[in-house]
């Protein structure tokens, strides 16, 4: 993959906006409410769907290494919590958004619509890994069910929000980019 001087100037900053998304957060059970998606959504829609899920793959790289990037902490060990398959699901969800996203007329419905589809990714991706890790390592009897109710149900109403507002900012600043070129 080549990168242009724009391509070098965009992940790092999606990158950073994930970043900083982590640490916007409701402390709520085990999977805390946070913006991550929502800068994760905007990478897909504005960068596309490669380059979009290179802006995630840094965020999971920075935070394996050891930088405390990640809503609690870093490095290697973080890959045994619960919510760690949340962020290999972002990874996913800006290649469905963004790959959904460029191949059509960057309209409301088609960005929303590309949202969900991320966002069902991120939650499938995340709710097996958080099932796994409970009962596989923790040691604790969860369900199935309950690692729904506990991963998902409950983020439900403000992840469609973040992708209403992914629709609405990107239906509006693609048309921009790709007048003036700057989205090539």
């Amino acid at each position: 993959m080549k990168f242009k001087t724009r391509d070098l100037v965009l992940i790092p900053l999606f990158t950073a906006m994930t970043i900083i998304g982590a640490f916007i957060k409701i402390p709520v059970g085990v999977v805390p409410i946070n913006l991550q998606f929502l800068f994760t959504a905007l990478s897909g829609v504005l960068l596309g769907g490669a380059l979009g899920a290179v802006s995630q793959i840094l965020y999971v790289a920075l935070g394996l290494i050891g930088l405390p990037v990640f809503t609690s902490g870093g490095g290697l060990s973080y890959i045994f919590t619960p919510t760690f398959g949340y962020l290999i699901g972002y990874i996913l969800a800006a290649f469905i958004i963004g790959k959904i996203t460029h191949s059509r007329k960057p309209k409301f419905t088609t960005i929303f619509f590309s949202c969900i589809l991320g966002l069902i990714a991120v939650y499938f991706i995340g709710t097996t890994y958080l099932y796994i890790i409970l009962n596989y390592v923790a040691g604790k009897n969860v369900s199935i069910i309950a690692s729904i109710k506990l991963g998902v149900l409950m983020f439900i109403p403000g992840d469609i929000v973040k992708c209403i507002i992914t629709a609405l900012l990107g239906s509006r600043i693609l048309p921009i980019l790709n007048k003036t070129s700057l989205n090539n």
